[in-house]
């Protein structure tokens, strides 16, 4: 493949508590045609140790924000104080931030006070919001629907495994959705079924490193290198090459971290 990959999502602290140095993982990374990585803030009091992976590599850039998992031990943040945090050059993106129904309901109203403060801090700044949504389809749906027409945003469903109502809805209202291995997953048809048809002009690709290796990396610790087996999976799932897949989807890449600038 002449085009190379952007591994829209992952989590270089964790893959790095799992065993593997950052030389390792970029080496690996590069080896594979993969040369932009977004590693991903879950919670804002690690924002600067997620800021120093971005020094290290010019093409190693950061998001800032507070997973739905995580907002009863993180502080609240305003939105103010989101957009203040996103004036370093090298954080691109809001979040993760969204509504998570699987692990924790006692948390939701928390949840979704923090995912409006995030839709805020992504409208100030016009960096695009990444959206964690497990187990919340109506709601997700609901609050994106209601606050996109209030006034708009630019975001992303990462790591896709919803409804096809959901993916529907998301792509009516100009967002992304961001295609992991889990769509590799032998029991994953649905979501198959899911991208096949979806146009590849709002897709995207990730890894969720560490967690989530693509077939044929079951089992293995996951790596931002390992985008390439989503790319070609998507390919053969849409009768396209894997360059056109990772021509598009890096085009896509660009088009909403507009922060990123074309090398």
């Amino acid at each position: 493949m002449n085009s190379y990959i952007v591994d829209t999502h992952c989590h270089l602290d964790l893959i790095e508590q799992k065993g593997l140095k950052l030389e390792e993982i970029v080496e690996n990374a590069l080896q594979n045609n993969v040369k932009i990585l977004q590693t991903i803030c879950t919670r804002i009091t690690e924002i600067e140790n997620l800021l120093n992976y971005t020094k290290k590599y010019d093409f190693i850039y950061a998001s800032a924000g507070i997973h739905p998992c995580n907002v009863k031990e993180q502080p609240k943040i305003s939105a103010a104080e989101i957009i203040k945090i996103c004036q370093n050059p090298k954080i691109i993106g809001i979040g993760e931030t969204g509504l998570d129904y699987y692990h924790d309901q006692s948390t939701i109203d928390l949840q979704k006070i923090s995912f409006l403060e995030h839709i805020q801090a992504s409208r100030g700044t016009n960096l695009p919001l990444i959206i964690h949504s497990r187990d919340c389809d109506h709601d997700m749906a609901e609050i994106l629907d209601s606050e996109q027409k209030n006034s708009e945003f630019p975001a992303i469903l990462h790591c896709f495994s919803s409804s096809r109502d959901l993916a529907k809805r998301a792509v009516d209202l100009g967002i992304y959705i961001s295609i992991s291995g889990i769509v590799t997953f032998k029991n994953a048809t649905n979501l198959q079924e899911i991208v096949k048809d979806l146009p590849l002009e709002f897709l995207l690709v990730e890894t969720d490193a560490p967690y989530l290796a693509p077939t044929p990396h079951r089992g293995k610790i996951n790596q931002p290198a390992f985008t390439r087996q989503v790319v070609e999976f998507i390919a053969d799932l849409k009768g396209i090459p894997a360059e056109k897949v990772a021509q598009k989807t890096t085009e896509n890449f660009f088009k909403i971290f507009k922060k990123v600038k074309v090398s």
